[in-house]
């Protein structure tokens, strides 16, 4: 089996850091999520979301329905406002299924001169050492797919 495989994208934006965790955790993920990249679908909608706005408690849970009619669970499993917010994505369906076991998520925002620096991190743990080059695969594919949602959070954040 080999191990996990960290990417991560960032993009800074010209507004205060609170206020960037503010907009950019409770944002509508099919918003954000609206462009295919690759194989990488959009998102479709998020369903059965627990506890209100997302990113407000620990150990809240949503089912996020993609384009392909793949699924993920995701729960909310760190939390640090207005700094960051990890996820853990499990109980995958569709065409990743076979190829990621689970995924840890993670936003971080920090301060960048005037702005703020948005990163957004993904760990994928490939189901075995056969699906491990093809998972790597996906990581490169993820980082346009990142870039494309980073581009989609900046008309939120700048009025």
């Amino acid at each position: 089996m080999s191990g996990p495989l960290g990417v991560a994208a960032s993009r800074t934006y010209p507004v205060p850091v609170d206020r960037a965790f503010d907009v950019v955790a409770p944002a509508p993920l099919p918003t954000i999520f609206r462009r295919r990249y690759g194989p990488l679908p959009p998102i479709r909608t998020v369903r059965d979301q627990t506890g209100g706005a997302w990113a407000t408690g620990l150990g809240q849970t949503r089912t996020i329905v993609l384009a392909d009619r793949g699924t993920m669970r995701e729960e909310l499993v760190t939390l640090d406002r207005p700094h960051r917010f990890g996820y853990e994505l499990t109980r995958i369906t569709g065409p990743m299924a076979p190829l990621v076991e689970r995924v840890e998520g993670e936003w971080s925002f920090e301060p960048a001169g005037t702005g703020s620096r948005v990163t957004w991190s993904w760990v994928l743990h490939p189901r075995s050492g056969v699906t491990a080059p093809v998972v790597r695969l996906v990581a490169r594919w993820w980082k346009s797919y990142a870039r494309q949602a980073l581009e989609e959070i900046e008309p939120l954040l700048v009025d």
